[in-house]
C-alpha cells in the first residue's frame, strides 16, 4: 500500500493565523540555536529551545529544592491566590495559547481552545483543593490518646509530559504539585516545548517563584531521567507517556524509593451495544476515535459493535468519519489536522495494510494525502479479526477498527483482553446494562455514551500497564503529599 496515494485534499495553512501564532512565538524570547521546533502541518521550522546536559539539569533542580523550602511554609491560601492568579492570567491569555498548541501541535484551534479551557480547569481546581489540603484528629480505640494526621508536601517533583497536549499536561502536574506546596521542574516534550515555557512564563507573572517551577528542555530523554531521578534532592516523578519508558523510569525510581505517578499507555475498547441510540453512538465513536487526531492514550482503539445494530453503526460511523475536512489546525473549518511527524503517518499506513492483510475491511481513507505535512486521513476498518495485529496496538492516530459481537460476555471477554486498561467506553440505553458493563471493564475511567470522560474534577488513571497513581480529582493533590500522624497521650 502506498502511503502516499489519496484522493483526499488538504486544506492549506492560513496565513493570518500562522502570523498570529508566530507572534507569540516571538514573545517568548528563546534561544537562536538548539532544539528545533516545528510545525507539523507544514513542516517549518517555528523556534529553537535550550538543549540542556547533565549539569544544567542538576543546577536546576538543585535550584528548585532551595526555592522549595519558603514555599513549602506558605499557608494553604496564600498557595491557593497564586493558583487563582496563575488561572486568570492562563484565561486572559487563552487564545495566545490556543495559536500556539495548534502551531507546534497540529490540532485544530477550535480543538486546542478546547485544551486550553481543559488545562485551565486544573489550576482552578487545585487553586479550591489547596486550602483542603485534608488531615485528621481521632481518639485511639483503646483510649489514652489521640491521633492526629497531617500532610505535609513531598519535596522536590520531576514531571514529565508528552507532545499530544502539551498545556493540559502540564497544567495537571504543575498546580497540584505548588497546590500541595513542592517545587517541580518539568520536562516538556521536545516536539511541543513552546506552551510549557508560556505556560510558565505566566505562572511566575502570577506569583509564582522563578527558581521554585522552572522549563528544562533537552534533545536526550535517557540522560534527563537519569540525572534527575537520581539527584538526591528529587523525591517525585510524574510521567505521561508510553509503558515502555514508564517500566524504565519505575526502575530509576526504584533505586532512590522515590513517589511515582504513572500514565502509560493504552488500548481503550469502545462497546457499542444492540439498544444504543445509533447516531448518539456513532457521533460519540467518532469523538472518542478522532479527539486530538486519534493522538489520545484514551482514543478509541477497539470498536466493538453487536450484530443487531453493525450494519446501521457502521453505516452511520462512516459518514461521521468522511464528512470530517483535513487540513490545517489554523484554518477555518478544518475538523482534523496533521499528524505529529512523518513516523507517525508511516505508522498509520502500515497499520491499516497489515489489518488488510489480517483479513478486515477497509471502507474508507487508509492513505496519506499528497504534499507538505504529516496528514492520515481518517480511516474506517470493518470486520477486524479479533487476533489481527492492529488489535493489540495502541493506534495513536485517526484509524477506527471495528470488531463485531454476539453478546454482551463475549464483548467484555474481549475487551478485557489486553495488558492495557486506561479508558473504555460503553454504549447503551440501558442503565442496568451500563454499569454493569463499566463494573465489568478492567480500565480506570469509562465514558458512558460519550467519546469524551475526561474532567479536572475527576481521578484520571489506569490499572494494569496503564499505570499506577492518579492526577487530577482530590486524590490528585495526595499524589504530592506524604502522611504522618503524632499520637498524644492522654492525661
Amino acid at each position: 500500500m502506498n502511503a502516499r496515494t489519496s484522493t483526499a485534499t488538504v486544506a492549506p495553512p492560513d496565513s493570518a493565523g500562522i502570523e498570529r501564532a508566530d507572534d507569540v512565538v516571538r514573545g517568548l524570547d528563546l534561544a537562536d540555536t538548539g532544539i528545533a521546533v516545528t510545525d507539523p502541518g507544514t513542516g517549518e521550522t517555528i523556534a529553537h529551545v535550550p538543549d540542556a546536559h547533565s549539569t544544567d539539569i542538576t543546577r536546576t533542580l538543585g535550584a528548585a529544592h532551595r526555592a522549595g523550602a519558603d514555599w513549602a511554609r506558605t499557608t494553604p491560601r496564600e498557595r491557593s491566590n497564586v493558583l487563582h492568579r496563575w488561572w486568570e492570567l492562563l484565561n486572559e491569555n487563552a487564545e495566545e495559547i490556543a495559536l500556539l498548541i495548534t502551531r507546534e501541535m497540529g490540532k485544530t484551534l477550535p480543538e486546542a481552545r478546547g485544551e486550553v479551557k481543559y488545562g485551565n480547569d486544573f489550576v482552578r481546581w487545585y487553586a479550591e483543593q489547596a486550602v483542603r489540603s485534608g488531615g485528621n484528629f481521632q481518639e485511639a480505640p483503646d483510649g489514652g490518646s489521640r491521633i492526629v494526621t497531617r500532610r505535609s508536601p513531598v519535596g522536590l517533583a520531576v514531571l514529565i509530559t508528552p507532545w499530544n497536549f502539551p498545556l493540559a499536561m502540564a497544567t495537571r502536574k504543575i498546580a497540584p504539585a505548588l497546590a500541595a506546596g513542592c517545587p517541580a521542574v518539568i520536562k516538556p516534550a521536545t516536539a511541543t516545548p513552546l506552551t510549557a515555557y508560556y505556560a510558565v512564563q505566566l505562572a511566575h507573572e502570577a506569583g509564582v517563584p522563578e527558581d521554585l517551577v522552572q522549563v528544562v528542555t533537552t534533545s536526550s530523554s535517557s540522560m534527563f531521567s537519569e540525572t534527575a531521578l537520581r539527584d538526591e534532592y528529587t523525591r517525585k516523578v510524574s510521567f505521561t507517556g508510553s509503558t515502555e519508558v514508564g517500566r524504565t523510569l519505575l526502575g530509576l525510581a526504584s533505586e532512590r524509593v522515590l513517589r511515582t505517578s504513572m500514565e502509560l499507555g493504552g488500548n481503550a475498547p469502545l462497546i457499542v451495544f444492540d439498544d444504543a441510540d445509533v447516531e448518539r453512538a456513532a457521533a460519540g465513536a467518532a469523538a472518542a476515535k478522532l479527539r486530538n487526531g486519534g493522538q489520545s492514550c484514551i482514543a478509541a482503539n477497539r470498536m466493538y459493535v453487536q450484530s443487531g445494530i453493525a450494519d446501521d453503526f457502521v453505516s452511520a460511523y462512516r459518514e461521521q468519519m468522511e464528512s470530517v475536512r483535513i487540513g490545517h489546525g489554523l484554518t477555518e473549518g478544518v475538523g482534523i489536522g496533521p499528524l505529529i511527524n512523518e513516523a507517525a503517518v508511516r505508522d498509520m499506513a502500515g497499520l491499516v495494510e497489515g489489518a488488510v492483510e489480517d483479513g478486515a475491511e477497509l471502507l474508507t481513507g487508509g492513505h496519506a494525502p499528497e504534499g507538505e505535512g504529516n496528514y492520515f486521513e481518517p480511516t474506517v476498518l470493518d470486520r477486524v479479526p479479533p487476533k489481527a495485529r492492529i488489535t493489540g496496538t495502541e493506534i495513536f492516530g485517526p484509524i477506527a477498527a471495528i470488531q463485531r459481537f454476539d453478546d454482551e460476555d463475549e464483548a467484555i471477554a474481549r475487551a478485557n483482553d489486553t495488558e492495557f486498561g486506561l479508558a473504555g467506553y460503553v454504549f447503551t440505553e440501558s442503565l442496568d446494562r451500563a454499569f454493569r458493563a463499566a463494573d465489568r471493564l478492567e480500565t480506570g475511567l469509562v465514558g458512558i455514551n460519550q467519546g469524551v470522560p475526561s474532567n479536572a474534577a475527576a481521578p484520571f488513571g489506569g490499572v494494569k500497564q496503564s499505570g499506577l497513581g492518579r492526577e487530577g480529582g482530590a486524590e490528585g493533590l495526595e499524589e504530592y503529599q506524604n502522611i504522618r500522624f503524632y499520637n498524644i497521650a492522654s492525661r
